[in-house]
């Protein structure tokens, strides 16, 4: 495998009705999708060419055979442990009025322990789920990832600033000691350093021997074994930010992990992160990169 991406493995369901009636009916728009931090990572870097495999939980339920069938179709292969007792994760998203508003049901994600790892962890590259480290009953299993990774690129992503400063900036870096790669965005990343862009990254970079900061339509800064790379974001119409950071995480990685310069890898993972801003869909176009 280039990547292993352990994790969220949720359901998305995309709710756009241009205002709601509270107490009554609208009629709009609702899509339901395969989501969740490393499946999204996941499919983004099996697009781009990588080798993948995703380990989590999901239910016993038709969307956990859903999500299941989707990654598989995608090229993604899967390491997913059922629990007959919780649903499969969903995410509520909601736009309205120019707004986004989410509710994350974790579900079965929620159950995954250190027995559904495997012993080792032997590939190319690591990503393991902020979401899963920062959420105290999955924190020992995020742990443990991190413990059992044998690959060159071990990684986490902060996956939310308000989860950063509740969990506490001291335990995070102390919880990830074991990684050598730090993925953030510009709040995120504000919150562990109380920098701002490329000063964050080479903040980040005395830490990990990789450090990504995701600064939006300004682009990316990446400092590697403290050197700075910057790289610019095409103009796009944004329609969902919703899984762009996980596209840029999973095409990096994956790109990185297969020896693609360090250049050309954050130039994939920035278009990677544009494509899938600019659209309603979490997951890449059917076909290659």
């Amino acid at each position: 495998m280039d990547l292993l991406c352990i994790g969220d493995v949720m359901v998305d369901v995309r709710v756009d009705a241009g205002g709601l009636a509270r107490g009554g009916d609208v009629h709009g728009r609702v899509l339901v999708q395969p989501g969740g931090t490393s499946a999204n990572a996941a499919a983004w870097a099996a697009w781009d060419g990588a080798e993948v495999r995703v380990h989590g939980g999901v239910g016993t339920d038709l969307t956990g055979r859903l999500v299941a069938e989707a990654l598989r179709d995608r090229g993604v292969k899967t390491h997913l442990t059922p629990f007959a007792q919780a649903a499969t994760g969903t995410m509520l998203v909601v736009h309205e009025a120019g707004e986004r508003s989410m509710v994350a049901d974790r579900g079965a994600n929620a159950l995954l322990g250190p027995d559904s790892l495997p012993g080792a962890l032997v590939c190319g590259a690591v990503l393991v789920s902020g979401y899963l480290l920062m959420h105290e009953d999955t924190h020992e299993t995020a742990v443990a990832a991190l413990e059992r990774a044998v690959a060159p690129l071990v990684a986490v992503e902060a996956a939310s600033w308000p989860l950063v400063e509740a969990f506490g900036v001291d335990r995070f870096f102390a919880s990830t000691e074991r990684a050598t790669v730090i993925l953030a965005n510009a709040l995120e990343a504000r919150s562990l350093t109380g920098r701002a862009g490329p000063e964050a990254a080479r903040a980040l970079g005395e830490r990990y021997q990789l450090a990504c900061v995701k600064l939006g339509t300004d682009g990316a800064a990446l400092v590697v074994d403290g050197e700075l790379h910057r790289a610019p974001t095409a103009a796009i119409e944004e329609a969902d930010p919703t899984g762009a950071g996980d596209a840029f995480d999973g095409v990096l990685l994956g790109a990185l992990a297969r020896g693609v310069p360090v250049r050309e890898a954050l130039d994939r993972a920035c278009r990677a992160g544009a494509l899938a801003a600019s659209s309603l869909q979490a997951w890449p176009p059917e076909g290659a990169a």
